[in-house]
């Protein structure tokens, strides 16, 4: 089995920031192979914590963006959340980080991201980030911005 991909993951600072850093996460990731070793051992249920306070999302769109149920948030509590679970947080985690790179802080990120978007059909950018081609779609649409393509 080959090594992990170490090309440095762009939005990695924002991601370690939003899951409450290394004394919450337990880890310093910085490229793609390590976060690929933390979503294949499950994030630490605190930083999934960390990560949805700092959002300031309600916990129903937290799930409904997710796809996670309150009753497996709470089985998880005591621990971590699965494989699958982690790769959809990191998802989520990725674009908001993107987000606030380039639109520049992190509230205007959010507000980006709750707001109907016409480049996104009048989706709300948030809405399609329980898939991973909805995720793309946001990101591009953060790329045109990002390069002055779209305004």
């Amino acid at each position: 089995m080959s090594p992990p991909p170490s090309s440095p993951l762009p939005e990695s600072a924002g991601v370690l920031a939003l899951l409450g850093g290394r004394k919450t996460l337990g880890a310093s990731p910085r490229t793609e192979g390590d976060f690929i070793a933390l979503v294949r051992e499950g994030l630490p249920f605190a930083s999934f914590r960390s990560a949805t306070a700092a959002l300031e999302f309600s916990l129903e769109d937290v799930e409904d963006m997710l796809h996670l149920s309150s009753r497996t948030l709470q089985r998880r509590a005591a621990g971590r959340l699965s494989p699958v679970e982690s790769e959809r947080v990191l998802r989520l985690l990725r674009v908001v980080a993107r987000a606030e790179r380039v639109l520049g802080t992190r509230r205007i990120a959010l507000d980006w991201l709750s707001a109907p978007n016409r480049a996104l059909g009048g989706e709300r950018p948030v809405r399609l980030l329980d898939t991973d081609l909805g995720a793309d779609q946001v990101l591009q649409v953060l790329g045109r911005i990002e390069f002055g393509v779209y305004g």
